[in-house]
């Protein structure tokens, strides 16, 4: 073998080793996509969330003011209207986020949305 040959099937290998890193090479990551399913845990979390720390608060305070479970109650209450709010503030985003995709253009969480930007716009 003569070294135009050896440099030729080097190349050869070292190509082929490429290909096969590549074969191997994780995947990139596609953008973030929630399933209903997804959304519908985080809603019924934020509401258990709600009225578990509304729960909490009203059970320490009746313990340390030694009353009735009046504040149980009013923070359970407290906590249900929290946990309510942040349910439809998450169907808002859901919907905005729907809508943005429709239109084609991106949407920016807590910032409203933007236009995608054009090729030709620099």
């Amino acid at each position: 073998m003569d070294e135009q040959d050896r440099k030729a099937e080097m190349a050869a290998i070292e190509a082929r080793i490429e290909q096969a890193k590549g074969a191997q090479a994780p995947k990139p990551r596609m953008e973030e996509h929630y399933s209903g399913a997804q959304m519908a845990w985080r809603m019924v979390i934020e509401l258990v969330a709600g009225l578990g720390i509304g729960f909490g608060i009203g059970y320490a305070l009746d313990l340390y003011f030694e009353t009735l479970p009046i504040f149980m109650v009013l923070f359970v209450m407290l906590g249900l209207a929290a946990g309510v709010q942040t349910m439809l503030r998450s169907a808002q985003e859901m919907q905005d986020r729907k809508e943005a995709e429709e239109a084609g253009i991106e949407y920016v969480p807590n910032r409203g949305r933007r236009k995608q930007p054009d090729a030709g716009d620099e």
